[in-house]
């Protein structure tokens, strides 16, 4: 019988009260960025048209470098608005913190989303000196992974500087997205799946990727993230796979508040 790929991503189906956490996230994000003050820069472009746009966080004193996380949403939802507070734990430890927004389907095609991740990257570069590390969530996850792949947009300078990528309960195969509903929106066929899937791909170097899952997730996703690290292994890069007890698909994101988190660690420390 073939699987229902549906409900294997159906996230909010399987979390009492998801209904309600983004109204919550919007509320914490912009609580904190209204105490934060002189150390919010808020709505940078870094390309046209209106969500070609990030929010950049800086630390007390000089930046020990930059962090980029972007966000999830099934590239379909959400933008950087919603995740400002998630900052704060790598703040916390001297990371400036970029949040991107990026173009979301249907008007976009992922391929088109990489390009945009990969051009934020690049525009929040130019801002702070120093190494480069990148984290996202879900979709983000899937966006910051192929930052590291062969065919990455990340200019040769930005390259160099990339020291670390965290991909927190990604989507690296993203082949079975085709069986979905959610693929009348994403406009998935089998050529754009296969090269957007970063488990399909050889990374550049030999880069230091981490996958970061909650073991209360759909098994889905723990699949996505053990299937990640398994192909990456064969190229000799630095993989790390961390399954967090206990944490669903949405908790799991909620330790990079706090700078002594593991997950805040993993990305920051």
């Amino acid at each position: 019988m073939m699987r229902d790929w549906d409900d294997a991503y159906a996230n909010a189906a399987h979390v009492p009260g998801a209904a309600a956490l983004p109204e919550r996230w919007a509320a914490e994000a912009a609580d904190y960025r209204a105490a934060l003050g002189a150390a919010f820069e808020g709505d940078l472009a870094y390309g046209d048209g209106a969500r070609a746009r990030f929010d950049l966080i800086h630390p007390e004193g000089a930046a020990c470098g930059l962090l980029v996380f972007v966000h999830g949403g099934y590239w379909m939802k959400f933008d950087k608005s919603f995740w400002s507070h998630l900052a704060e734990g790598a703040r916390a430890r001297g990371w400036a913190v970029a949040l991107p927004s990026y173009p979301l389907a249907p008007e976009a095609r992922i391929a088109e989303m990489t390009v945009a991740v990969g051009a934020a990257i690049a525009a929040a570069a130019g801002r702070v000196a120093g190494p480069v590390r990148l984290a996202g969530h879900s979709a983000g996850g899937h966006l910051v992974t192929r930052m590291l792949c062969a065919d990455s947009p990340l200019p040769r300078g930005v390259r160099d500087r990339l020291e670390r990528v965290v991909s927190i309960s990604g989507l690296h195969d993203l082949r079975p997205l085709m069986h979905t509903a959610m693929n009348a929106t994403l406009g998935l066929d089998r050529a754009q799946a296969r090269a957007e899937s970063p488990a399909l791909a050889e990374p550049f170097g030999r880069p230091e990727l981490t996958l970061w899952v909650g073991g209360a997730e759909r098994p889905e996703f723990i699949r996505q993230a053990r299937l990640m690290a398994l192909m990456w292994e064969g190229f000799d890069a630095r993989i790390g796979l961390t399954v967090e007890p206990d944490q669903n698909h949405f908790t799991v994101i909620e330790g990079l508040v706090e700078p002594h988190a593991a997950l805040t660690v993993a990305v920051a420390g």
